[in-house]
């Protein structure tokens, strides 16, 4: 009988936090331990629920400061620390968790890229440890689960990048592209995505669709490094709330055909019961507060080009429950435990 886990979520108040701390109030397997914020936090000492409503009678343990005194006290009494943090902060803190024997699920960008030398490029600062950044495994759920199961450390993929590799992987990792061809990613996001502080560029009524970051965004080496081909990628954020489109055009090989790259996904999802392949162009109202992604594909034979779009809510697939799914699979349980009804579940303890 797997033993209940205690759990702390650090970055507890942000949009990502909350729903993460949402869905582990809702797993059998799961004691949340502690909620936890910055150490300068206007947060910390609220109730989660007073900060997040929907929350209330579910969920009202009071969120703590973060401190060095916190993690000598509290890190041997739990089994795993989800950070919902920015990413410099798990850069600094993952190594001292994994050396306490917590296994961490990292939400931010810290550990994403495999290189040191691009975090001053796309995340501004020097990553001083390399130790943890060489046991952290990428935690594309539906594509990486043996990895996941072996690891202390799991770098949970970006919104962005959840969408567009979902997409991208069926084809790539078959092979079915032309190599070293121009590979374009259009994605769209609502304004969550950007996090829960105030700015003026972010705010609801200032942002008109618009695209940002061209050529120079952050997931544009995620998304090549994991798809192990390179990307164009062109971000816009919208005006509304949550959900992420990402649409991919590629070049296939001479002779691929629209049974092939059907056989292509089917073969990657048929198990796979969060990734659904409708057979119309997928909607964000379809996914929007759910743990799903919607795939639809169509192949022009004649020019040898396949699009893909994928859709999915950026705070729940593209962050906290695919976090979840990770900690899931880490566990030797199905990766969508406690996400679906039960009747998905019947046999998830392997």
């Amino acid at each position: 009988m797997l033993e209940i886990q205690k759990i702390a979520v650090i970055g507890a108040s942000g949009y990502a936090g909350a729903e993460l701390v949402g869905l582990l109030c809702q797993h059998d397997k799961v004691s949340i331990q502690h909620l936890v914020v910055s150490e300068n936090s206007t947060s910390c000492g609220k109730k989660f629920s007073d900060l997040h409503g929907r929350w209330q009678r579910i969920c009202d343990l009071p969120l703590q400061s973060f401190s060095q005194q916190w993690f000598d006290t509290s890190v041997t009494k739990l089994d795993a620390v989800f950070f919902a943090t920015p990413h410099e902060f798990s850069a600094q803190w993952a190594q001292a968790f994994i050396e306490a024997g917590v296994k961490v699920f990292d939400l931010s960008g810290g550990f994403r890229l495999k290189n040191a030398e691009d975090y001053p490029t796309y995340y501004g600062f020097e990553h001083q440890s390399t130790t943890a950044l060489a046991k952290a495994q990428y935690g594309l759920a539906e594509w990486h689960a043996s990895e996941i199961q072996n690891t202390e450390l799991i770098a949970v993929p970006g919104c962005y990048p959840t969408a567009s590799l979902l997409a991208l992987k069926p084809i790539t990792s078959n092979d079915l592209h032309i190599e070293n061809s121009l590979i374009v990613v259009n994605g769209i996001s609502g304004v969550t995505g950007a996090g829960r502080n105030a700015s003026l560029a972010t705010n609801f009524n200032e942002v008109s669709l618009t695209a940002y970051n061209i050529l120079q965004h952050r997931h544009q080496p995620e998304i090549s490094q994991e798809a192990n081909a390179q990307v164009i990628f062109n971000p816009h954020l919208a005006p509304y709330k949550r959900g992420l489109l990402a649409t991919v055009t590629l070049q296939l090989k001479v002779g691929v055909t629209q049974n092939q790259v059907d056989e292509a996904f089917n073969q990657a999802y048929q198990n796979k019961p969060l990734v659904r392949l409708v057979n119309t162009w997928p909607k964000i109202g379809n996914v929007a507060h759910t743990p799903f992604a919607d795939v639809h594909w169509q192949v022009d034979e004649e020019k040898q080009v396949v699009v893909i779009s994928c859709a999915i809510d950026n705070l729940l697939k593209g962050a906290s429950s695919q976090a979840l799914q990770c900690f899931n699979i880490s566990l030797g349980l199905v990766s969508h435990y406690s996400l679906l009804p039960r009747s998905f579940t019947q046999g998830a303890e392997l």
